[in-house]
């Protein structure tokens, strides 16, 4: 068991989405692992639960780096120089399922 723990360490965060994934498929075995990636992939299949984890890895990686609330603010900047309005993104922040202390922080961030 320590060399399967060592494993999926290794592999950060996006292997413990594979974990979690695979173990709620239902399946044992390739087949779990199949139908995890299938499900990460919405529509795009195994190859779009490949790009999943990997875009996941960049995400991890940049949230150890510099902190979530560094990473959204710097999001929000990029889509103000895109073009966007603040209040067509006040609007899209308000639509998105997360948390309403979420929400709170990207608003105050889009008033400063």
């Amino acid at each position: 068991m320590d060399k399967l723990v060592s494993k999926i360490a290794a592999l950060g965060v996006p292997g413990l989405i594979l974990l979690v994934a695979m173990s709620v498929s239902g399946f044992a075995g390739a087949a779990a692992l199949t139908a995890a990636l299938a499900a990460l992939g919405g529509p795009l299949g195994m190859l779009g639960g490949i790009a999943v984890l990997g875009v996941l890895v960049l995400i991890s990686n940049g949230l150890s780096k510099y902190g979530f609330e560094k990473i959204y603010e710097a999001v929000v900047n990029k889509l103000i120089e895109k073009g966007e309005t603040k209040k067509s993104i006040k609007t899209k922040i308000n639509s998105y399922p997360i948390s309403n202390g979420l929400k709170r922080k990207l608003r105050e961030l889009l008033d400063s």
